[in-house]
This record gives structure tokens, C-alpha cells and sequence, in this order.
């Protein structure tokens, strides 16, 4: 559970940074190219590492090709496209706070579609959590959802996607190689996210001539999206939907840091306290789950 902990809080590290990269990159090269270079060069990154660990895949074992496109569009391309798009009119943190409604959502999918059961201490710890970050960021629900209705409705629609993918991922890629799971879904959503680029006359080479703009394209697409989806499909193959997506939880967190330190935002004592509320929710959500990992391994043992 420690290294699981342990990728959690370094993937909120660096998944914090991908809300300020959009935000910074959609008057330069806008949503439709965002997706396309952000799964391009992630998928280029993983490429280059396969390549020299000498990965093969071993394309006879894999599942159908129709079901893993299927868990690429609801992991990267359909959540990322709408995600820019929100962004356009919503802030990156009313975003990230938005975003941080992913367990909820991966709970009511795997409650409906996946026969999983929903525990009291679930539901208690992800209320705590939603206060904790409603107090860190000084936000309510009604300041989210008085303006810009559709775009806070498409948020809420990426974590469905997030949770969809997650318990897909969980239940049909669980024997992949995570390297291997991350490199073909990262490279089926490129593919999807260049043609839908094409066809709707968006495409640029803007990040290959400015380097501003490629800055920002190679931090979210090798470090937020090629590094990080091998912890996050680790979390989810070691763990559970669940709990990879609690990430969402403490994304907010590091964000509202980094703004600190580089915007020159101030750091509250709500933050503070909102931070500590959030960690209580993460740790009484995943209590019950971490009880029955062990158990579950124990009896594996024996």
C-alpha cells in the first residue's frame, strides 16, 4: 500500500500541472490540437522507453482491438477534448475542483454497470473530501454552477468518461504490461484526436516553430500523459478504479501550491485546513478497500 499511496500523491503532483499547461496553451493552438499533441507526445515518450527496455507486445494476448479503443476514447481523447473545451470559459481551478467529482462518478458507473457495492465508509469519506476542497478553494456550488452552466456540465461529463475508463481498464486490461496500456491507449486517441483535428480544420504546427507553445505541449504530453498515466494505470491494476481516481481528490491541492510559488497566489489557512479535510476523506474512503487488499493477498498466500 505504501508504493500505491506513494504514486498517488506523485501523480496529484504532476496531474495538477496539465489544468495550467491547457489553460496556458488554448489561445495558442486551441482544445482540438491540445488532444492530439498532449496523447502524441505522450505516446512518443513511451515509445522511446519501450524501445529501450526492449518492451515487445505481444498483440495475439492482447483483447480485442474494438474494446481497447473503446477504453481509449473514455481514458484520453473524449475526456481531454471536453476538459479544453471547458477551460475555455471556467477557470483551471474551478476545473480541477470540478474534476475532483471523478470517485463519485467512477462509484455510481461501477455501482450500475459493474455490480460493485457502495459502502457507508465510501460515501462519508468522499462527502468529506468534496467539503474539504469546497473550503480550500473558498468555492461553493452555487459560484461553480451560476455561469457558464455547459461548461461546468461538460466537466462533470470527463469524470463519468474517467470513471467509465477506469473500471473498463480494470476489468478487461488487468494481465497487460502497464507500459504496454498506456502507449496503445495514448496512441489510438492521437490517431482519433488528429483526424478530428483535420476534419475540423484545426490543425497547427505552431508547437514546432514556437517555443513557448512546445514548452508547454512536451510538459502535458510527456510528463502529464505519458509518465503519468504509467502511474495511473499502475494504481489501477495494483489497486482499484477507485482508488486511482481518488487523485482527483488532491489534484486541487498541489494546483492551488504551484500557484502559489509561481503566481504569486496566496496560500490560506482555509487551503490548509481544506487540505487536511481532503487527505481525512482519501484516507476513510480507502480504509475499507486497503482492509481487503490484504486480506485478499493473505489468502492468496495461504
Amino acid at each position: 500500500m505504501k508504493k500505491l499511496y506513494g504514486a498517488l500523491f506523485l501523480l496529484s503532483i504532476i496531474w495538477s500541472t496539465s489544468f495550467l499547461f491547457i489553460k496556458l496553451l488554448l489561445n495558442d493552438i486551441g482544445p482540438e490540437a491540445i488532444v492530439f499533441y498532449r496523447c502524441f507526445f505522450g505516446a512518443m515518450t513511451l515509445l522511446i522507453i519501450m524501445l529501450i527496455k526492449k518492451v515487445k507486445i505481444d498483440f495475439k494476448n492482447l483483447p480485442k482491438i474494438s474494446l481497447i479503443i473503446v477504453i481509449s476514447l473514455f481514458n484520453h481523447a473524449i475526456p481531454w477534448l471536453f476538459l479544453s473545451f471547458s477551460e475555455t470559459h471556467l477557470q483551471s481551478n474551478e476545473a480541477a475542483v470540478l474534476n475532483a467529482f471523478t470517485p463519485i462518478a467512477t462509484l455510481i458507473i461501477g455501482y450500475f454497470f459493474f455490480s460493485q457495492k457502495i459502502h457507508k465508509k465510501q460515501w462519508i469519506g468522499l462527502m468529506i473530501g468534496i467539503i474539504g476542497l469546497m473550503i480550500m478553494m473558498n468555492l461553493n456550488p452555487s459560484t461553480i454552477f451560476s455561469d457558464n452552466i455547459i461548461y461546468s456540465i461538460l466537466m462533470l461529463f470527463v469524470t463519468f468518461c474517467y470513471g467509465l475508463g477506469s473500471h473498463l481498464t480494470k476489468k478487461y486490461l488487468q494481465q497487460i504490461d502497464v507500459m504496454i496500456i498506456s502507449f496503445l491507449t495514448l496512441g489510438i486517441s492521437g490517431v482519433f484526436g488528429f483526424f478530428y483535428m483535420v476534419v475540423v480544420g484545426k490543425g497547427t504546427l505552431k508547437p514546432f516553430v514556437n517555443f513557448e507553445v512546445f514548452s508547454g505541449v512536451f510538459g502535458l504530453g510527456v510528463v502529464c500523459s505519458g509518465l503519468a498515466y504509467l502511474l495511473f494505470y499502475y494504481m489501477v491494476k495494483e489497486g482499484s478504479a477507485e482508488f486511482a481516481t481518488m487523485v482527483t481528490y488532491i489534484v486541487p491541492v498541489f494546483a492551488s501550491i504551484w500557484g502559489f510559488f509561481f503566481l504569486n497566489e496566496p496560500l490560506s489557512f482555509k487551503m490548509i485546513l481544506g487540505l487536511l479535510i481532503v487527505l481525512l476523506g482519501v484516507f476513510i474512503t480507502n480504509s475499507k478497500q486497503k482492509s481487503k487488499m490484504k486480506n485478499s493477498k493473505a489468502n492468496a498466500a495461504s
